[in-house]
């Protein structure tokens, strides 16, 4: 079997050039680093060394040396982090959705430790439907999530709602479904929810054509329910929705700034040049959340994973009326 102390004798020979020199670097005699280095040869079938005038690699020993060097400093780093994580104690391991604004993430996050716990926080952040079921398996702890999604057993704290934004081209109105024509260039073939685009949309406004632009919205999969609650609540206006589907925030801000969406978003702080923000409130779209976590594995890194979980709420309510 291939050992470290195999892969030590390698590199040390191999920089060394000399038996004695090698063996005393390894903390041995040069008996067992002769006998070390045959076995390591024989594991591997090939001759590391040429022995005649000194000792200098073959040239499989030459191409060997930078994997044998790798695999000792991944075997040094193992150790490390081994140690570091025994040293810092109990973790507690938190998914945060994507939606939520990354001032408000981080307020949420640390909200446990100024609450004095002493754990160490590692946060992930991922689409609700990946949360979870990270939850679910036990590789997080708790999440925030959206609301509504299918818990499958989950333990949920309470619904909270974030205030929104809805950001249009400068000099455009509201996007489809709410109230007020947009005027806007054509978004280009973007998914309907109700339909594909077409020339019905077209209206004729103070000599004008006005064409409705599509709202950016992220992949349905990633959060089923809440995204059909999303477009169900557009659609309330009884006119047909239009979405375009975006990897993130960001790049629906570009759609946005390009004259070819709408974009509502959480975050107070997302805007570009020529791009104007007003409250989603005709209809309100608050982006809902909830914290959950899985209660059959209650003990393991949260102590008290409801009286955590309650502690990620306040900071959300707090994130929430500011």
């Amino acid at each position: 079997m291939l050992t470290e102390r195999h892969l030590e004798i390698f590199v040390a020979l191999a920089e060394e050039e000399h038996f004695g020199a090698a063996a005393q670097r390894v903390g041995i005699t040069q008996p067992p680093l002769s006998q070390g280095l045959r076995r390591l040869e024989a594991l591997l079938g090939v001759r590391l060394f040429e022995r005649k005038r000194g000792v200098f690699l073959t040239e499989e020993g030459a191409l060997l040396l930078p994997h044998a060097r790798r695999a000792l400093a991944a075997l040094a780093e193992l150790r490390e982090t081994g140690a570091r994580e025994h040293a810092d104690g109990r973790r507690l391991r938190l998914g945060l959705a994507p939606e939520v604004p990354a001032p408000l993430a981080a307020d949420v996050a640390a909200a446990p430790v100024r609450a004095g716990d002493r754990a160490r926080i590692s946060t992930v952040t991922a689409p609700t439907a990946s949360l979870l079921s990270d939850v679910a398996s036990g590789r997080l702890d708790l999440a925030v999530v959206r609301h509504p999604s299918v818990l499958h057993g989950l333990a949920a704290g309470q619904v909270i709602l974030l205030p929104t934004w809805i950001l249009t081209p400068a000099g455009s109105a509201t996007p489809a479904g709410s109230t007020g024509p947009d005027r806007s260039a054509d978004s280009g073939g973007a998914a309907r929810a109700g339909g594909a685009a077409g020339a019905d949309d077209a209206t004729e406004a103070g000599g004008a054509v006005v064409r409705r632009l599509p709202v950016a919205v992220r992949p349905r999969g990633e959060a089923p329910a809440a995204h059909d609650l999303f477009v169900d609540t557009l659609a309330s206006r009884g006119r047909r929705v239009e979405t375009v589907v975006v990897a993130d925030e960001r790049a629906g801000l570009a759609l946005v700034a390009a004259g070819q969406a709408v974009l509502v978003t959480a975050d107070e702080t997302l805007t570009a040049s020529r791009v104007e923000r007003r409250r989603a409130t005709d209809p309100p779209l608050p982006l809902r959340l909830r914290v959950v976590w899985n209660p059959r594995r209650s003990g393991a890194a949260s102590e008290d994973p409801a009286a955590t979980a309650r502690l990620l709420e306040d900071a959300l309510a707090e994130g929430a009326a500011r």
